[in-house]
């Protein structure tokens, strides 16, 4: 199976916080020492792919408070533990209200000196060097920071406005430029406050370009639950992904008509689930009708890229706002982030990435059509050489296995918890074949052309 292996410091991981180390300054200069090779939107518009055209498979997890309740031993172990279970982007806030307010951090540095402008020291030891440490300390482990200038929700119009939006977009854009994947907005929809956004965007990409020209920029913006970036901004040249908000309830129809409803947006643009369920959340902020479990977590991620999806973004309640022992839990959280690190659904997000990546990945396309049963949802190779399909309750359904190409099919059944394949055997050719999954719970039955030698699936 494919493993994204990492070194992870014993004693970093062992050792008890005896408060924050003084940080050594840094400039601009140094946060700029180990960049990635930044990744762009395919030729087709539904994924992302790196610069030579291999594919990028978007898996995030939300770490919104990050640059103000850890310091930098937490960070390098944060860092460590995701980088190890296979993410590839974490999602955070410069100036974020909610979990410890937007300052100061754990070192006594605020973002913002008055209104928004940004506090920047002549030395180098502020915030923003602290922030510059955690993109750098993501880059050296092979992760992209998805970066939200400013949270919308209960900022936006007010703090960040159409006055002060583009200068503040400058001086994050001359920083950070295309080192950052930039998501606009934060659990807000953008009715009235559009032209903040736009405003904000143009100044990135000044400050990243010399100009309103946001070439090589990837930006998208983070909307409130189930809502999707597209329904202000699909047309706008800056938005190069859509984003949606699968939320914390268990609305699954509204989530399929979020997924369907981007996919078919023209002109295409890749999109995800930039906040899906949280594991162990509240159902719908109601503590009292239980807390999200790792197949509600499961279901959305494979329903969102089986139906399209370019990547998807995990959470966990208790790590988006670093909680510890003791601490004050925001929406009826529970437990401690470094508990929370070792969830199920945490360490299961990688066997969905490794299952897409195991297979022609640019000619993915959903297609309902090619299954009849409840609750399931499926996928294929548009050049006919595979087809994946999701199923949640364990009862047998069909599958129309004569959009494969080749005399001889081959099945498998892939374990989303564990990752592992198991040998179904060679299968007919026909219009509804019967599957029944190995037991009661989900399973990802995957159907494969036997003339193109694939290995099991994950691997």
């Amino acid at each position: 199976m494919r493993a994204w292996a990492v070194p992870v410091a014993a004693a970093l991981l062992c050792a008890a916080w005896a408060g924050p180390a003084e940080p050594a300054p840094r400039s601009v200069a140094h946060a700029q020492e180990q960049p990635l090779a930044p990744v762009r939107v395919s030729d087709d518009g539904r994924f992302f792919v790196h610069a030579d055209g291999r594919p990028f498979f978007w898996l995030a997890d939300t770490a919104w408070s990050i640059f103000v309740n850890l310091d930098r031993a937490e960070v390098q172990r944060y860092l460590d533990a995701r980088a190890a279970q296979g993410f590839t982007v974490i999602q955070a806030v410069a100036v974020f209200p909610q979990a410890g307010g937007p300052g100061p951090n754990r070192y006594g540095h605020d973002p913002l000196a008055e209104g928004m402008t940004p506090a920047v020291s002549d030395s180098g030891d502020d915030y923003w060097d602290h922030v510059d440490f955690v993109i750098d300390a993501a880059a050296e482990r092979g992760l992209r920071i998805g970066l939200l200038p400013v949270w919308a929700d209960k900022q936006a119009g007010e703090l960040v406005t159409t006055e002060n939006a583009g200068a503040y977009g400058e001086f994050l854009g001359a920083r950070y430029r295309d080192r950052v994947v930039w998501i606009m907005g934060g659990d807000s929809g953008a009715d009235g406050v559009e032209d903040v956004w736009r405003a904000l965007a143009e100044g990135v990409a000044v400050g990243a370009n010399g100009r309103p020209d946001h070439t090589g920029l990837l930006m998208t913006y983070h909307p409130r639950g189930d809502q999707t970036s597209a329904e202000w901004f699909h047309d706008d040249e800056w938005l190069s992904f859509n984003m949606l908000q699968g939320g914390h309830c268990r609305r699954w129809d509204n989530l399929l008509g979020l997924i369907e409803g981007n996919y078919a947006r023209t002109p295409p643009k890749p999109f995800l689930d930039g906040e899906s369920i949280y594991e162990d959340h509240p159902i719908c902020w109601k503590p009292e009708d239980g807390f999200s479990t790792p197949e509600d977590v499961r279901r959305n991620a494979y329903w969102s890229v089986f139906g399209g999806a370019a990547g998807h973004t995990y959470g966990h309640h208790a790590v988006w706002q670093f909680l510890i022992e003791d601490g004050d839990a925001s929406l009826g959280a529970r437990g401690t982030w470094t508990e929370a690190l070792d969830f199920p659904a945490g360490q299961q997000m990688r066997h969905l990435r490794a299952l897409v990546e195991s297979r022609p990945y640019l000619t993915r396309i959903p297609d309902q059509s090619v299954v009849d049963g409840s609750g399931v949802r499926a996928t294929r190779d548009a050049d006919g050489s595979y087809l994946m399909a999701y199923t949640t309750d364990g009862a047998a359904f069909a599958v129309d296995t004569t959009v494969l190409t080749g005399d001889a099919l081959r099945a498998w059944w892939y374990d989303p918890r564990t990752g592992t394949a198991t040998d179904a055997g060679t299968v007919e050719r026909g219009a509804s074949v019967e599957f029944g999954p190995p037991e009661e719970t989900d399973w990802v039955l995957v159907v494969d052309d036997a003339a193109r030698g694939f290995g099991p699936p994950g691997s």
